[in-house]
């Protein structure tokens, strides 16, 4: 049975005034909250239980979403008595299957999370990171210079490749070994102490839309991509 989480539990602080009354992954795209857009792209690529892991207004997102019949998919809820971060809610899920699908659930994108998660499963991974490329350029000349102040090198307006974390992630139970019962921890921690062990993180780019609604010009931004998008993605 393929499972995914859905972290729903943010204030959505950074897109105020919009989430004043509704929380982020409420807000709608289209004619949907971007949510349920998530919710069907799951159902759609055979994921049978979606488990929301929800703290900020959970009872909205319980009327709403009720217990995913709607979508031909079991939905049931995890909800935080205290903030735990990113990471931190995972430990209070008690049925999680060996591998599954951790995302944020404020995300459009055209990823085809099921093929991913069979292959994270197939090579029996412990963490896979789906990773966005992105350009950085900079509107400026750029002088280096050595110990001396001598200028050694010039660039005109360079640009600088980088790779940004989606915020979907394919997980192994064994993972929430790491995680600290009670308490706020982050994907950002747990890929730091991974790190610092050597464990092995894999990392998925994705050459494929992708966009966080975090911000209010990222949103606006989603409703002018949906009409396009939502013919490709095909729900």
């Amino acid at each position: 049975m393929k499972r995914a989480v859905i972290l729903a539990g943010g204030r959505g602080t950074r897109l105020r005034p919009y989430t004043i009354s509704l929380p982020k992954p409420l807000m709608p795209i289209g004619d949907s909250p971007i949510l349920e857009i998530i919710v069907r792209q799951l159902a759609k690529q055979g994921f049978e239980h979606i488990t929301l892991a929800v703290n900020h207004q959970a009872d909205l997102m319980r009327a709403y979403f009720g217990d995913g019949s709607k979508w031909q998919v079991k939905i049931d809820y995890s909800l935080e008595d205290k903030p735990l971060s990113t990471v931190g809610p995972l430990k209070l899920i008690g049925d999680l299957p060996d591998h599954f699908l951790v995302m944020n659930g404020d995300l459009l994108t055209d990823l085809l999370f099921s093929d991913y998660l069979a292959k994270h499963e197939r090579e029996d991974r412990l963490f896979t990171v789906f990773a966005s490329p992105r350009e950085q350029k900079i509107d400026y000349g750029v002088l280096v210079l050595d110990e001396q102040k001598r200028l050694i090198k010039f660039e005109e307006k360079p640009s600088t490749a980088y790779f940004v974390s989606m915020g979907i992630y394919c997980v192994s139970k064994r993972i929430l070994d790491w995680i600290p019962d009670g308490q706020p921890y982050g994907f950002d921690q747990l890929l730091l102490a991974l790190l610092a062990k050597n464990e092995p993180i894999a990392v998925e780019p994705h050459n494929g839309y992708w966009l966080d609604i975090g911000r209010p010009g990222d949103y606006e931004q989603a409703i002018d991509d949906w009409s396009t998008l939502s013919g490709r993605i095909n729900l």
